[in-house]
C-alpha cells in the first residue's frame, strides 16, 4: 500500500474536487439513511391502523429532519391516506435528492480520476524522454507500453471508482451503525455478529489477490512485449516460415496469463457470494430477533422494518468491500511497477546550471575509454581525436570496432568511462544536453522513420517545416525524384518505421532529415550501406559541396575516394591503428591501402 502514497501529489493537486466529492458522498448517504426511519414510521402507523387496540411503543427519531417531518404529520389534522401519501412523497424527495448528489459525486471524483490519469501518463512519458540510451537497451518497448497503458488504467480504478466506493461505503456503514445503535444497541449487536468473520476473510483473501495481481501484471507485460516484437518483425517471421512456431510461443504465454486470470476470478467469485451470505445471515438474524422482541413488546414492527432496510442498504457497500479491496491491491501492484520506472534516474548526470552550447569550433576526444555498462564490452580504448571547425573526418573499420560508439559519445548518449569529450574546451558533462544535441545533425546507422508524411519526416527537428525546405534537402540526398513520383509526393504517408519504403529510400530520407536541420556539425553513421554505387557517388558529390564550410564525421566501412577528408582514422578493436590523409595512408601501404584494394576488387 505504501506504493500508492506517490499518488498523494495528484490528490493534493485536485484537492478541491476531492473534498467536494467527499462532501457530496456524505450528503447523498445522509438522504439515503433517512428513508428507513420514515419507512419505519409509516409501518408503525399502518400497524396501528390495522390493530387500533394494540399498544405500540412510542418511537423516538434521532434525526432532526425526520423528527420535524413526523412531528408535522402527527400534529396536522389529515386523514390516514393523506398521511401515507405525504410520507411517500417525502421518501420520493429523499430518493431524488440522494440521486442528485450521487450524480455530483461521480462528476467530481470520477472526473478527478481522469485528470489524474492524464497527468500520470504525461509524467511517465516525460520521464521516459529524460532517460538515457542505457535504459532503453535493457528494457523492452512492450513492457514500457504495458506500464503506461494497463498499469495506469488500473491505478485510475483506484483514484476514481475504488476511492469513491471506499468513501461511500465508509460513510454509509458509519451512518447506518450510528442510527442502528442509537435505536437499539442489543439488536444491533446481534445483527453485526457476522461482520468479524467477514473482516478475517477479507484479510486473507486480499493478501492472495495482491500476489496474484502482481503476477498477472508481469505476465501481461511479457505478453505485450511478445506481441509488439511479433508485429515489428512480421516480415522476418514470414520470411523464415515461423508463423506457426511463433503462434505456439504466443499461445503458451497467453495460456499462462489466462490461467492466472481465471485463478484470480475464481477467488473473487468465491469471495463475493461469501459476503452476500454473511449479509443474508444478518438479515435473518434481524427478522428473527426482531420478531421475538416485537412479541415481547420491546420494539415496534416499524423498528424491525427499519433494521431490515438498514441491512439491505449495507448489502452493496459491504459486498463492494471485496471489489474495492481487489482494485486497491491491483492498483498497488501496478503503481509499484510504475514507481520502479519513475524512480529510475538517468545515468547521465546533468549538473545544475549547465553551460549552453553556442556553436562548435572544436570537438576533442582526450584518451577516451568506454565500456558498455549492460554488456561489459570495452568498445573504445585510449581514443584521442581533435576536430577543428570545417574539417571532414572519416572513421573506418570493421563491424564492432567501436565506430558507432564514437557518434554516441559525441551526442552524449553515454559518458566515457575514462577520459573526456569536449566542445570548445568545455567538457560535455558540463554542457546543457538540449542545446548540445540541437547543434548536431545525426544520421544513425539504424534508420528510424516515423509513421507520418515524408515532409514531416525530413523536417523533423527543424524549426521550418516548409515544403521548399524538404525539397532542397531531398534533392541533396538524391531522393527528390523518387518522392515526387509517388501519387501524393511529400504528403505520402510512409507507415510505421517507413515500412512502405525500400532500405535505400529510408537511408536517403534520413540523410535529408540531417541536411534539413542545417547544423555546423554533421555525423553520418554508415548511412549509405543500402544504396547502389551510382547513387552513392551522387550523394557523396552533393555532400562534398554542402559540407564545404561545415564540420563532418563520416563513419563507414567503405572508402570514398571522391570525398575529400582532412583526416582518416582506421579503427580496430576500439583503437586507432592508422591515422592520416588519403595520400599519406596510401604511402604507408597499411590497413587503409589494403581496405581500398579489396574494395576495388569487389567493385
Amino acid at each position: 500500500m505504501k506504493d500508492l502514497s506517490s499518488l498523494n501529489q495528484y490528490f493534493w493537486k485536485y484537492r478541491s474536487r476531492l473534498v467536494l466529492g467527499i462532501l457530496f458522498i456524505i450528503i447523498s448517504n445522509y438522504f439515503g439513511i433517512l428513508s428507513p426511519q420514515m419507512t419505519g414510521f409509516v409501518v408503525d402507523e399502518v400497524y396501528q391502523k390495522i390493530n387500533p387496540n394494540q399498544v405500540n411503543q412510542e418511537r423516538i427519531f434521532f434525526d432532526p429532519m425526520v423528527n420535524a417531518f413526523v412531528g408535522y404529520l402527527k400534529s396536522a389534522d389529515i386523514s390516514f391516506s393523506k398521511l401515507v401519501l405525504f410520507c411517500g412523497l417525502i421518501l420520493l424527495g429523499f430518493a431524488l435528492l440522494r440521486g442528485f448528489f450521487m450524480f455530483l459525486m461521480r462528476q467530481t471524483i470520477i472526473v478527478m480520476s481522469r485528470h489524474i490519469e492524464y497527468d500520470q501518463k504525461n509524467d511517465v512519458y516525460a520521464h521516459y524522454q529524460k532517460l538515457d540510451s542505457h535504459f532503453y537497451k535493457v528494457h523492452s518497448t512492450g513492457d514500457m507500453m504495458s506500464r503506461m497503458s494497463e498499469d495506469i488504467s488500473r491505478v485510475r480504478m483506484y483514484t476514481g471508482p475504488a476511492l469513491m466506493y471506499l468513501v461511500n461505503l465508509t460513510v454509509m456503514i458509519a451512518l447506518s451503525l450510528f442510527y442502528m445503535i442509537k435505536k437499539d444497541a442489543v439488536l444491533s449487536a446481534y445483527v453485526l455478529m457476522p461482520l468479524p468473520f467477514l473482516a478475517v476473510a477479507m484479510y486473507f483473501v486480499n493478501t492472495l489477490i495482491n500476489k496474484k495481481s502482481e503476477k498477472i501484471q508481469s505476465q501481461l507485460s511479457d505478453l505485450t512485449t511478445l506481441a509488439q516484437e511479433s508485429y515489428s518483425g512480421i516480415r522476418v517471421i514470414k520470411a523464415y516460415g515461423q508463423e506457426k512456431a511463433n503462434l505456439n510461443f504466443f499461445d503458451n504465454h497467453a495460456e499462462a496469463y489466462r490461467k492466472s486470470g481465471l485463478a484470480l476470478s475464481t477467488m473473487e467469485a468465491f469471495y463475493f457470494p461469501a459476503i452476500g451470505l454473511l449479509i443474508g445471515l444478518s438479515t435473518l438474524i434481524t427478522i428473527y430477533i426482531g420478531s421475538v422482541y416485537q412479541l415481547e413488546h420491546k420494539i415496534s414492527a416499524g423498528t424491525i422494518a427499519e433494521f431490515v432496510i438498514y441491512i439491505n442498504m449495507l448489502t452493496f457497500p459491504v459486498s463492494a468491500i471485496g471489489w474495492v479491496a481487489s482494485n486497491i491491491q491491483r492498483a498497488a501492484a501496478s503503481q509499484k511497477r510504475l514507481n520502479e520506472f519513475l524512480q529510475t534516474k538517468p545515468s547521465l548526470i546533468v549538473i545544475p546550471n549547465p553551460i549552453p552550447c553556442n556553436g562548435i569550433d572544436q570537438l576533442k576526444f582526450d584518451k577516451v575509454n568506454f565500456t558498455y555498462p549492460h554488456t561489459g564490452i570495452h568498445a573504445i580504448r585510449d581514443f584521442s581525436l581533435d576536430v577543428k571547425r570545417g574539417e571532414k573526418i572519416a572513421i573506418l573499420g570493421k563491424t564492432g570496432c567501436g565506430k558507432s560508439t564514437i557518434a554516441q559519445l559525441c551526442l552524449r548518449m553515454f559518458d566515457p568511462t575514462d577520459g573526456t569529450v569536449s566542445i570548445n574546451e568545455i567538457n560535455l558533462r558540463d554542457m546543457e544536453l538540449e542545446s548540445l544535441r540541437s547543434q548536431i545533425s545525426y544520421v544513425p546507422q539504424d534508420v528510424f522513420l516515423f509513421s507520418d508524411t515524408i515532409q514531416h519526416n525530413i523536417n523533423f527537428g527543424s524549426a521550418d517545416n516548409s515544403l521548399e525546405k524538404a525539397r532542397i534537402a531531398a534533392e541533396k540526398a538524391v531522393i527528390l525524384s523518387e518522392i515526387e513520383s509517388l501519387p501524393q509526393a511529400f504528403e505520402t504517408w510512409i507507415g510505421e518505421r517507413g515500412v512502405t519504403l525500400s532500405g535505400g529510400q529510408k537511408q536517403r530520407i534520413s540523410i535529408a532529415r540531417a541536411l534539413s536541420k542545417e547544423n555546423e556539425l554533421l555525423i553520418f553513421d554508415d548511412c549509405l550501406s543500402a544504396v547502389d554505387a551510382k547513387t552513392e557517388h551522387k550523394i557523396a558529390d552533393n555532400l562534398n559541396a554542402y559540407l564545404q564550410n561545415k564540420t563532418a564525421i563520416v563513419i563507414t566501412h567503405r572508402v570514398f575516394p571522391s570525398f575529400i577528408f582532412d583526416q582518416i582514422l582506421i579503427m580496430e578493436d576500439g583503437r586507432i591503428i592508422e591515422k592520416g590523409t588519403h595520400e599519406s595512408l596510401l604511402k604507408k601501404n597499411g590497413a587503409y591501402a589494403e581496405l581500398l584494394r579489396n574494395q576495388q576488387i569487389e567493385g
